[in-house]
């Protein structure tokens, strides 16, 4: 049944995930400042006349951004319309289309007035629960063809608090992974395990955000294991929240993996765009895990 719908659904989603990563390349191609200090316009042109790989970079990312706010909006709108009658599907349509609004200004602002590295590290967040809350609009979509029992699951309080713990964590990761690009601190750590040749560095300045941040990481990864061993014990059974704690797991490893790979690359732009990449993936995995949690009875 509507067969548009969910075909927009599709494409809605895709296209934010390509605008989260192309946030990403700006970012790791230092782009932002590659149309000057104006707004929708590039150094004040509709087509920029000088132009650079970063500039194209930038100015392609302000339009495919541009035009995925319109089918964001619209997505969301015809959701409402179809599906309204689903308990997520008016709340997750106002949070997707507020949060491209403010994605859309805050990129906006700190190629205006410029933003400290927290402001600009708290975009990608935002970024990711925009691509998370179409992700799961488009998901309750498909969800409207089969009965209302088969997408939800009994479980306990306990498993119910680690799922949310896990994706309210896991948002809290990638925000000291964002700061850690923003205030230049990758470099601070050179190889792994190690941090500079010892297990515990004295955690000052630039060393400590990039440490900190790969504590976190690390145990990200073993809190998402205890969540795939409690969901295979009480809820093997039920395939999409099971499998989707199989996919968190998959996704969380091959993050853990990418961003050794970074390091060892000496930041090769491939590797941590595949970084950038697995992150959105999780969290919008983690966040139907919690939509499912949040069902239960």
């Amino acid at each position: 049944m509507n067969k548009g719908l969910k075909f927009l659904g599709i494409v809605t989603s895709l296209g934010m995930l390509i605008v989260l990563l192309q946030g990403a390349l700006v970012t790791q191609t230092e782009s932002g400042d590659a149309c000057g200090q104006t707004w929708p316009l590039c150094y004040g042109e509709v087509l920029p006349e000088e132009r650079t790989v970063q500039t194209w970079i930038e100015y392609t990312h302000r339009i495919v951004s541009a035009i995925m706010g319109i089918v964001v909006i619209a997505f969301s709108m015809w959701a409402w319309k179809a599906i309204g009658h689903l308990r997520e599907t008016k709340p997750l349509a106002f949070l997707a289309i507020f949060a491209i609004i403010l994605q859309g200004f805050l990129g906006a602002a700190a190629v205006v007035w410029g933003q400290s590295d927290a402001v600009m590290a708290l975009h990608f967040g935002v970024s990711l629960i925009s691509l998370a809350s179409v992700v799961l609009l488009a998901i309750l979509v498909f969800e409207n063809d089969r009965p209302r029992s088969y997408w939800s699951a009994s479980m306990n309080k306990g498993t119910k608090w680690l799922i949310y713990g896990s994706l309210i964590y896991t948002y809290i990761v990638v925000y000291t992974g964002a700061y850690v690009k923003h205030t230049g601190a990758g470099g601070a750590c050179m190889d792994f395990p190690l941090c500079n040749g010892e297990w515990f560095p004295v955690l000052e300045g630039l060393v400590g955000v990039h440490f900190g941040h790969r504590v976190a990481a690390m145990t990200l990864w073993a809190l998402i294991l205890i969540l795939l061993i409690q969901l295979y014990r009480q809820h093997r059974n039920h395939k999409p929240l099971f499998y989707s704690g199989v996919l968190a797991f998959l996704f969380i490893s091959i993050q853990a993996l990418s961003g050794v790979l970074v390091l060892f690359t000496t930041f090769h732009l491939a590797m941590t765009m595949f970084h950038a990449l697995f992150v959105s993936l999780l969290f919008s995995c983690l966040s139907y895990t919690a939509m499912i949690a949040i069902r239960s009875n």
